[in-house]
């Protein structure tokens, strides 16, 4: 079963479009299959997002869990998302 990404943003978010834009060109890097992406519109998933503890945008939860608030560089996602796949094997 993929990994769930999910970008917490709103659509006057400039940061939010690069965030989207990195995650969609990082997961190329792995097999095809291991990452899902969606796009969380915080206004319409208020409570979901609060519920995970999102306080600005944008802002990345992988595998349910809240890991970057904040435009996280490539290397940080990179290294975020090889770490997920390892925990995954354990």
């Amino acid at each position: 079963m993929p990994i769930q990404i999910e970008i917490f943003s709103s659509q006057a978010c400039s940061r939010c479009v690069r965030t989207i834009d990195l995650i969609s060109e990082l997961i190329l890097e792995f097999p095809p299959g291991q990452f899902e992406w969606r796009k969380v519109d915080v206004v319409e998933e208020l409570d979901y997002a609060v519920d995970l503890g999102v306080m600005s945008m944008p802002s990345v939860a992988i595998g349910g869990e809240l890991v970057f608030t904040g435009h996280p560089s490539g290397s940080e996602l990179r290294d975020a998302l090889q770490a997920q796949l390892l925990a995954a094997d354990e």
